[in-house]
């Protein structure tokens, strides 16, 4: 046993000498394997980061959270402040603001702030900063129309991209139900994920990392053919087949290792510069992107012992003897009967009996299954390709176009290494096409229409009512603003029935011209002057408080209600005009049904309503780019803690929009490693075939020939490749669908999956033509 541990320790160590020590041949071929791994080990390492980083997130969010219900209660002292959020949204950017008074000399600070800001300055964190210093800030300097004193250091911020700050305002008042705080810091409330989303995220974590995993495994065959007769040498000096196995092992351990130490470098260099990149919104802090230690322990071994399987069983099928390879003949045939099984069994995994319980399917399937599923249908997706290779192009015949005929003869002698170089793009389309379908057939069942109509309206602004005149400011000042093409304005209140119980007698009140209270009610004529009784259209909400409060010729009360803000000041009674009619509501543009009493501003004494509410409607004219800025501005000059939102036909679960943003971050991730390490491959392949371009040029070939056969070379794999993927995706796809309880696959969402694999294809061999160019040169006849 310890002579064999020493046979197996002396040839690996020669054959990592030989592939550093071997000459230019010996080291580039090293050099592209090591940059081959080392794309893929990147990327692992930055899968392997994400439990941390969503950890660190969930802390960092966790510090500065205030929970209202747990501070229920809590009495002025030197450490409280009063707090509101007022979030606003600059150009499709979410800016998280938070108002703050203290009620004492030393209140709490929230996580990353140094000294709360007083009246009038705030604090922001360095992404906002830079917005509010940047001309393109302009609009949003100037409605959060603060000066800016300090910036929220690393620990208050989700990450580094993230848009926020704390202001101070010393317009906040408890009277007015501003919470008040003691502290920051909670727990975010946690809920099982949905089961659907569930299976999304276990297969895309196969998908995303299965291509780089064949990318590692075809890395490390690089320069196969120059290797093997190198080794032929080898055994005419006396190596033996064993050792000459062993040393092959060695020189792909040597650039395993290598790769292991390049994409340890190379992710250290992006998790450096990872709060600088931002994709799809996402971000983060360096300090967030550290690898799990025992996924990074396993990559570790994972990837050597990789290099060294995959290397022993490529030379299963070459004889290496002293007086050459035997690869040179016709090899023997790829068998199907095994590879075919590898989808199917897949595919039959996926679909076992789940875990009995009262929940649906996909409640109960087990991750372990589910995974090792869809890792059979990828792996055998992978392994079907080469035998489709060869077999497609056994049978093409050699007539044609020089080029055409090149391309032929040489995928006829080595398909192996053209369907190497596609298979990562195969699996990958493949694995995006099933989730693209898992998702289209989902995603209604995580979107709510919300009712609002964006043909009426699309935006909404809420403004606190400071005195009898806000609804006529609100009308003129949205008016006045740049892009808004119509506004309608109502005051909301509320009323109570005249002696009777608090409980079950309060109405709303709406006041508002007619033309913006046509927009909730069918009124019919209408003046001002007049007042309305207005039903809900179902006739099922509120009939029976109306039949009480809402009485023609029944006396209400203004401040009525069990919140009435104006304990100190008396109730007017006011009276519903005898002539009041009843009329019934309509759904508004902000999608809410309002019913109650409904006045025009001369018909109620609007000074004493209880707390009104005026919300504007406004509608935007498309033709202004910053149309919603400009109306955010006009409403946060009415009113620093005014609420604008944006009108949505329809709203996505925010676990599903969770889930979709990463899915994409990784996709692109993946999708740039696949772009390189395919780049990385063909040129490894036009590097073997150096010296055989340059001889046909030589004899009189033309680069424009050349050119074309090498095209041709990648387009017959690729095509191959993409209708393999499509298939496979298809099938892998419908069974997901089937483990989910769907039917009706989109059968839409693969052709844009395979055109993007194409494209990519293409560009990889655009950018690979330089280096074509540069090989066939006469000096590529040179040996060493």
């Amino acid at each position: 046993m310890s002579a064999l541990i020493a046979a197996w320790a002396r040839d690996l160590a020669r054959g990592a000498r030989f592939a550093v020590g071997g000459g230019r041949e010996g080291w580039t071929r090293t050099l592209l394997t090591a940059v081959g791994v080392g794309l893929g080990v990147m990327l692992l390492l930055g899968a392997a980061s994400v439990p941390h980083l969503m950890e660190s997130h969930q802390a960092r969010r966790e510090a500065r959270l205030i929970d209202a219900n747990t501070e229920q209660g809590t009495r002025p002292g030197a450490g409280t402040l009063l707090y509101t959020d007022r979030d606003t949204v600059f150009r499709g950017a979410g800016v998280h603001g938070v108002l703050l008074r203290p009620d004492g000399p030393s209140p709490v600070r929230p996580p990353g702030v140094r000294t709360l800001p007083r009246p009038g300055e705030m604090v922001v964190s360095p992404a906002l900063r830079e917005l509010l210093a940047a001309p393109e800030g302009a609009l949003l300097r100037e409605r959060l129309g603060r000066t800016v004193v300090g910036t929220i250091a690393a620990p208050g911020l989700v990450g580094p991209g993230e848009l926020t700050y704390y202001a101070g305002d010393d317009t906040l008042t408890a009277a007015a139900r501003v919470p008040r705080i003691s502290h920051f810091g909670g727990e975010l409330p946690t809920s099982p994920m949905n089961p659907r989303l569930t299976v999304i995220v276990i297969v895309a974590g196969v998908v995303l990392l299965m291509p780089v995993a064949v990318f590692i495994a075809t890395a490390v065959r690089f320069g196969g053919e120059r290797r093997d007769r190198r080794l032929a040498a080898l055994r005419l000096v006396g190596a033996d087949s064993r050792m000459t196995r062993r040393m092959a092992a060695g020189e792909a351990l040597c650039g395993a290792l290598g790769g292991l130490v390049l994409g340890a470098g190379l992710f250290l260099l992006a998790r450096r510069f990872s709060g600088r990149i931002t994709l799809w919104d996402v971000n983060a802090f360096p300090s967030d992107v550290v690898p799990d230690p025992a996924l990074a322990a396993l990559l570790a071994l994972a990837v050597p012992l990789c290099a060294v399987v995959v290397t022993l069983v490529a030379l299963r099928g070459v004889t290496v003897e002293p007086l050459g390879v035997v690869r040179h003949r016709t090899p023997r045939r790829r068998r199907v009967w095994w590879r075919l099984p590898l989808p199917v069994l897949g595919a039959v995994v996926l679909l076992l009996p789940r875990r009995a319980g009262p929940h649906p399917a996909e409640a109960r399937a087990d991750p372990y299954l589910l995974a090792g599923g869809a890792l059979l249908v990828l792996f055998g997706i992978t392994v079907l390709l080469p035998w489709l290779v060869e077999a497609v192009v056994a049978r093409l015949r050699g007539g044609g176009p020089v080029p055409w005929q090149l391309a032929v003869r040489r995928l006829q002698l080595s398909s192996g290494s053209a369907a190497r170089a596609v298979s990562g793009i195969t699996v990958a389309v493949a694995g995006a096409i099933a989730l693209q379908m898992l998702f289209a057939a989902v995603q209604d069942d995580f979107t709510t229409v919300t009712g609002q109509n964006t043909s009426r309206a699309q935006l909404t602004a809420a403004v606190p009512a400071r005195g009898a005149t806000t609804h006529r400011k609100v009308l003129d000042a949205f008016r006045a603003t740049r892009g808004v093409r119509g506004v309608t304005a109502v005051l909301y209140s509320t009323v109570s029935r005249a002696g009777g119980p608090a409980v079950g007698s309060v109405t709303p009140l709406t006041v508002g011209d007619c033309r913006s209270l046509r927009e909730l009610a069918r009124l019919g004529p209408c003046r001002n002057g007049d007042v309305f009784v207005v039903r809900d259209g179902s006739g099922a909400v509120g009939d029976g408080t109306l039949a009480r409060t809402a009485r023609p010729g029944g006396k209400v009360l203004l401040h009525g209600g069990p919140d009435t803000p104006h304990p100190k000041r008396r109730a007017r009674l006011w009276t519903v005009p005898e002539k009041a009619r009843t009329v019934t509501s309509r759904t508004g543009p902000a999608g809410t049904v309002v019913f109650g009493i409904f006045a025009t501003p001369s018909a109620v004494p609007v000074p004493d309503l209880a707390a009104p509410v005026a919300e504007a409607t406004l509608t935007l004219d498309p033709r202004v780019p910053d149309a919603a800025e400009y109306a955010r501005n006009t409403a946060a000059r009415l009113d620093p803690t005014a609420d604008v939102r944006t009108l949505r036909n329809t709203e996505r679960d925010q676990d599903f929009a969770t889930v979709r943003t990463g899915l994409l971050v990784a996709s692109t991730a993946t999708l740039a490693l696949i772009a390189a390490s395919m780049l990385v491959s063909t040129l490894e392949q036009l590097r073997e075939r150096r010296r055989m371009l340059s001889v046909l040029v030589a004899f009189g070939t033309r680069r424009g020939q050349l050119g074309w056969s090498v095209l041709w070379q990648t387009a017959v794999p690729v095509a191959l490749g993409l209708a393999l993927a499509v298939v496979g995706g298809c099938g892998l796809g419908l069974t997901l669908l089937r483990l989910v309880g769907e039917s009706s696959p989109a059968w839409s969402v693969i052709w844009p999956m395979a055109g993007a694999g194409a494209a990519l294809v293409v560009l990889v061999t655009l950018l690979s033509l330089p280096a074509l160019w540069r090989l066939m040169r006469p000096d590529g006849l040179r040996t060493e």
